[in-house]
């Protein structure tokens, strides 16, 4: 790198890829094109492992060659074993694998010129013209880049103040069967018949590949993580008692932490400082589901900056979801609300493109308030008054 770049990215996952993509692609600039550098983490444990990524968008989409599995139909299980299938029509559910995503990604990326650093960064800030990344090379070197524009896909820490903190945490193995134990027709989104906690919920997710292939999760939503035998013993048990699988095999395990929580997060950190991602408000509170978010996010910026505007992406979601999404979190966190009733409710009743929409936070006024009507009224209104009085404050 002989001269600063005029952006700079950091963090190679999802939404500085993405970003990344986006701006060395081909098209139209009412300015100069920009030089873009992307700074990933340097190996070791800054460096985030494989994971799986899910989203659902009408047709085909930009990253269908990359997919692992896609699903036209959905199916929530209550706890009383019944279960609510819903057909998406034109819509997919989709899953991608991140290290395949991400392998895709820096092969065009570096068809295209763009740059790609290994530095673990310490910490960012404003500067004359722009802001500069500092932080140490694979070496420990000190490194300092400057530019333009940093766009920050780093996790926030702490979070912002919220009234509510849950965390959404999960671990899931890759199961294997030698003979037919699935159905690769649909995606089971959440089964309930797991034991609940006292506030919050838990439910299994079961993404199958094949007859004989799947990604078994099981998820909880609850203040703190279980102890890491208990994912494998819930597993286990969800496996052989739910599934009836005899023998399989574990090929790989994934898990994760998600913080679902009504903090505010910032549109900037500076004058030149943008967060992207999660860091950016991306992941949707009530749900966790972050990637469709990011895509929307990265092409405002790109479009933005092609038009020779500052690059400040509209808030991924809308103040009146994020409101609704406040009222849910509360209800689970208090426990006043049966969250496994209200989301299997929820899909019994609710049409799939609405819901998905909904989930989205592109909605209507009108449908919001035909979908509020199907939730527990008493629970939400009581949770609704009580919201205003609650300080926000920051947690750990």
């Amino acid at each position: 790198m002989d001269e600063d770049p005029d952006v700079v990215i950091i963090g190679a996952g999802a939404a500085g890829l993405s970003l990344a993509m986006r701006l060395s692609a081909p098209g139209a600039w009412a300015t100069p094109p920009p030089s873009v550098v992307v700074l990933e983490a340097c190996p070791g444990p800054l460096r985030v492992p494989d994971r799986t990524w899910c989203f659902w968008e009408e047709g085909p989409g930009e990253h269908d060659p990359l997919l692992t599995g896609r699903w036209d139909r959905l199916r929530v299980t209550g706890a009383d074993g019944r279960p609510a299938d819903s057909r998406l029509g034109a819509w997919r559910y989709k899953m991608l694998r991140s290290a395949r995503f991400e392998e895709a990604a820096r092969r065009t990326l570096e068809e295209r010129g763009c740059e790609r650093l290994q530095v673990d960064v310490a910490s960012v800030r404003d500067r004359p013209g722009g802001a500069e990344a500092l932080g140490h090379d694979a070496d420990g070197r000190p490194r300092t880049i400057r530019a333009r524009w940093v766009f920050d896909s780093r996790p926030t820490r702490p979070l912002p103040p919220s009234r509510t903190a849950l965390l959404q945490h999960f671990k899931g193995w890759f199961v294997r069967t030698p003979t037919p134990a699935f159905d690769p027709s649909y995606a089971h989104l959440m089964d309930f018949r797991t034991a609940q906690p006292p506030s919050g919920l838990a439910f299994a997710y079961v993404l199958p590949f094949s007859r004989c292939e799947a990604l078994v999760e099981y998820t909880r939503f609850s203040p703190s993580v279980l102890p890491e035998a208990a994912y494998d013993r819930e597993l286990r048990d969800y496996c052989r008692d739910v599934l009836g699988l005899g023998a399989f095999t574990v090929t790989g395990t994934e898990s994760g932490v998600i913080p679902m929580t009504d903090s505010r997060f910032p549109r900037r950190r500076g004058r030149s400082v943008v967060p992207i991602g999660a860091a950016g408000g991306a992941t949707r509170p009530s749900t966790g589901y972050t990637f469709a978010a990011i895509q929307r996010q990265t092409r405002a910026i790109d479009s933005a900056l092609r038009r020779g505007h500052d690059p400040i992406a509209p808030a991924p979601y809308g103040a009146r979801p994020l409101a609704m999404d406040a009222v849910l979190l509360r209800a689970l966190t208090t426990g006043r609300m049966d969250g496994a009733r209200f989301f299997t409710d929820l899909f019994r009743t609710v049409p799939a493109d609405r819901l998905l929409r909904f989930l989205d936070g592109t909605t209507s006024w009108r449908e919001d308030f035909l979908l509020g009507l199907r939730t527990p009224i008493t629970p939400m209104l009581l949770t609704l008054l009580e919201l205003p009085l609650l300080r926000r404050r920051t947690r750990p």
